[in-house]
């Protein structure tokens, strides 16, 4: 027999990636489709489509189906050996919901090896309520949010049941939505899916659970208990919500079941093939990426932390600036996230005022100047920023000792201070809420992961080694959604034919000798590491006054 391999999927907005890997993590075949280039008769932008409502962003749900049939294609036609493919998951876009009809079941299961997912008629339209999907780029459910919020108590409290306020990009939200502007379309839904749970129900031939670590994007879930919330369920869809959003949320690792006929007669694949939970992006990125004690910072357009939390006696703290999420392979650990607007913009609009947009004269500024910038302070918010909510402008502060940080007026814009405060403000801004967020006793964060654009800055990784305290890695494989979802299968194969039912996901890494190929790139100096925890005080002061002076404006 052939060695086995493991297929994952990552559907995110733009494309759809199918990576396969074998035993060993190693990439062994990644195909993509990329909507608007490949499906273009779909008429979609970036893979969505916008209205026809202010701030409603969709998919069409057999875009999905059509970009399915072509990735299958294109794998098979590069010779990949489907027989030997032993299990199945993936990642879907987080937040994304999938409106089934009450003939879904019965379409599902009669699905004809002779015909597409695509070929009309045979899933779609009448498998599905709703022609498209909802996406998390949906801005249009802020009265929803407003309702929701409401009917628990408010924001922090909403957050601490579910690990996160009210987003109008959050599932819950939209299915409140659907529920009060299309009433006939949420009466015919019989079940609804994430993209991550949808996936999956194609391979199984009937509908799969949702995923506990992708439930936490609804605010449906308790995020501590990892059950369905009755009062929440009442509060976005009535009593008839619970029905229709399916069993308890499942945990990565578990088996949904054997791949359906359908795949077996029209590509070949082995009937003892098993599905896994599919989960969201994020969370599969840290699967791929991170172990528990790990942090994961992407340094790309918006500035993204997700740190994997060990269990510990008591949970980790939520805020209405962060999200925690369950985790997807270990339960009773968490990911919390924070997200920043102002990421590399806000870097490089300062590279371009002090360095004339040279990364290496910019790099050079950074490293002749002091840690701390002797007392100076600098906050940069291009963009109305996410943590603290709504900030915007340039604020510069002189910090002395335990005296009230003072505004300063008059330095110039290109300044050689900017340089370096702008990253300091930055990764302090997420050392301050890092601590605030770990469970008391925690033991020290292990690695911080590094990706995205400015990942590849050594001047860059360097300081956020020293801010800190943590080694800093970068990732060899830039398909970690995907890699993460193949690895997700080979957990569930794992437990099934290795580990037992009790095996952590942690000892399948250990005992493969597999961790996702990481180059160590930063090593921490430990006194200026003191000198950073020392600042961290200050840094909370500032930004108080940044959060006042922007509220008087």
């Amino acid at each position: 027999m052939s060695s086995p391999l493991f297929l994952g999927f990552d559907l995110s907005t733009q494309q759809l990636k199918a990576i396969v890997i074998a035993e060993d993590v190693s990439i062994v075949h990644e195909s993509a489709v990329h909507f608007d280039r490949d499906l273009p008769s779909h008429g979609t932008t970036n893979g969505a489509v916008k209205g026809p409502d202010e701030g409603e962003v969709t998919s069409p749900v057999l875009m999905w189906l059509e970009a399915i049939d072509l990735v299958m294609q294109r794998v098979k036609n590069a010779g990949v050996d489907l027989n030997a493919i032993v299990g199945i998951s993936g990642a879907g876009q987080q937040h994304g919901s999938v409106y089934w009809s009450e003939e879904a079941e019965k379409a599902l299961a009669a699905m004809d090896p002779k015909r597409s997912l695509a070929d009309p008629g045979h899933l779609a339209p009448r498998a599905f309520a709703l022609p498209n999907a909802p996406i998390w780029q949906d801005s249009s459910t802020t009265k929803d949010c407003r309702n929701l919020e409401a009917a628990v108590g408010g924001p922090q409290v909403l957050a601490d049941l579910t690990g996160s306020r009210a987003y109008e990009r959050f599932t819950g939200p939209q299915i409140a939505r659907i529920c009060r502007l299309k009433p006939a379309a949420y009466r015919d839904s019989a079940r609804i899916s994430l993209v991550s749970s949808f996936i999956p129900s194609l391979f199984l031939g009937h509908i799969a659970p949702i995923e506990v670590s992708d439930a936490s994007g609804m605010n449906l879930m308790n995020v501590l208990t990892c059950k369905w919330d009755d009062a929440l369920l009442e509060a976005c869809g009535g009593p008839e919500l619970r029905a229709k959003i399916g069993p308890e949320p499942v945990v990565g690792g578990t088996i949904l079941g054997r791949i359906s006929q359908w795949w077996v007669e029209r590509w070949g694949f082995n009937p003892d093939c098993i599905i896994a939970p599919f989960t969201g992006d994020n969370s599969a990125t840290v699967v791929a990426l991170s172990a528990p004690g790990d942090a994961l910072l992407s340094l790309g357009t918006s500035t993204t932390l997700l740190l994997s939390i060990p269990p510990a006696d008591s949970p980790p703290a939520r805020f209405t600036t962060s999200h925690l999420l369950s985790h997807p392979t270990t339960l009773d650990a968490q990911i919390a996230m924070l997200c920043y607007k102002n990421g590399a913009l806000a870097r490089e609009q300062i590279r371009d005022r002090c360095a004339g947009a040279d990364w290496a004269r910019y790099n050079e500024l950074v490293e002749q100047s002091p840690q701390g910038g002797s007392g100076f302070m600098g906050f940069y918010f291009p963009l109305p920023e996410i943590i603290p909510p709504g900030v915007q402008g340039e604020f510069i502060f002189q910090c002395k000792d335990n005296e009230e940080p003072q505004l300063v007026h008059g330095l110039q814009p290109d300044a050689s201070q900017h340089a370096r405060a702008i990253l300091e403000s930055q990764f302090l801004s997420i050392k301050s809420r890092i601590t605030a967020i770990l469970p008391a006793h925690s033991p020290p964060l292990q690695r911080l992961i590094v990706t995205g654009g400015s990942s590849a800055n050594q001047t860059i990784r360097q300081l956020a080694a020293d801010v800190f305290g943590m080694r800093v890695y970068v990732a060899e494989s830039k398909e970690a959604a995907g890699t993460g979802g193949a690895v997700l299968a080979k957990f569930a194969w794992w437990k099934a034919h290795v580990g037992g039912a009790s095996g952590s996901f942690e000892e399948m890494t250990m005992e493969t000798g597999e961790v996702e190929r990481m180059r160590l790139v930063a090593t921490p100096k430990d006194e200026v590491t003191k000198v950073y925890d020392g600042l961290v005080d200050n840094y909370r002061r500032c930004e108080e006054r940044v959060v006042h002076l922007c509220g008087q404006a």
